[in-house]
């Protein structure tokens, strides 16, 4: 594991027992992010090919329950063991595993849809190729990624200092459309985007991206 991944995992586990308690009920509090999700998941089920779904960097499994009620089927995977410890603890009714997104526990297109929530926010721009690659190969044919992301200038910004635990980290506020570049690099196709305004100058704006893995066509006869 190489050294940024290393602090990455590391920090996280120092913030695992704070994002439990801190975002446990954020998506009662975000309209915005209820409507995205529930699109997604109106989408993933209407394509008929199965309810398992991926929660890729699931954090302290916030999602899983809301994402179950809809009719789905979540399995969170996520880089900090800490992070895992306590979304088993508090969910114990669903899977998480620990995993790096550049390297999914999935099988080839065996996922009806990805959920990438504020996850891959963290990616360097080297590793994204691998990761929307691996996203890619996991989403059956005619399934759906979402991904929510914070919205700015692209630039590699240091975190975690505000939580005062002496923790901090690499992350990326990416442009709406380096955020499609590289879903559509790995072969989706955008079905929506959208995103809500940032609400003061040190603030990103929130962005949010659903889109589809392809069905292939079959060849026309000569």
């Amino acid at each position: 594991m190489d050294a940024k991944t290393e602090e990455l995992r590391a920090a996280h586990d120092v913030l695992a027992e704070l994002y439990a308690e801190r975002l446990n009920d954020a998506l009662d509090r975000m309209p915005a992010e209820r409507a995205v999700l529930d699109l997604f998941c109106v989408l993933a089920l209407a394509t008929g090919l199965g309810t398992n779904i991926g929660d890729i960097g699931c954090g302290s499994g916030r999602l899983a329950p809301y994402l179950a009620a809809k009719g789905l089927t979540p399995w969170g995977i996520d880089l900090s063991p800490e992070m895992i410890r306590v979304a088993r603890r508090d969910r114990a009714a669903y899977r998480f595993d620990v995993a790096d997104l550049r390297e999914l526990p999935f099988e080839d297109a065996s996922l009806v849809g990805a959920v990438c929530w504020y996850s891959l926010i963290f990616l360097a721009p080297d590793d994204r190729q691998v990761a929307f690659g691996e996203l890619y190969r996991v989403v059956k044919p005619g399934g759906y990624l979402v991904t929510a992301f914070k919205a700015g200038s692209s630039q590699v910004r240091r975190a975690g200092r505000s939580a005062n635990l002496g923790v901090e980290f690499d992350l990326y506020w990416q442009t709406p459309r380096e955020a499609e570049q590289s879903c559509t690099d790995a072969g989706f196709i955008t079905v929506f985007w959208g995103g809500v305004p940032a609400d003061g100058p040190d603030s990103p704006g929130q962005g949010f991206l659903l889109a589809q893995k392809p069905v292939a066509q079959a060849p026309r006869c000569p």
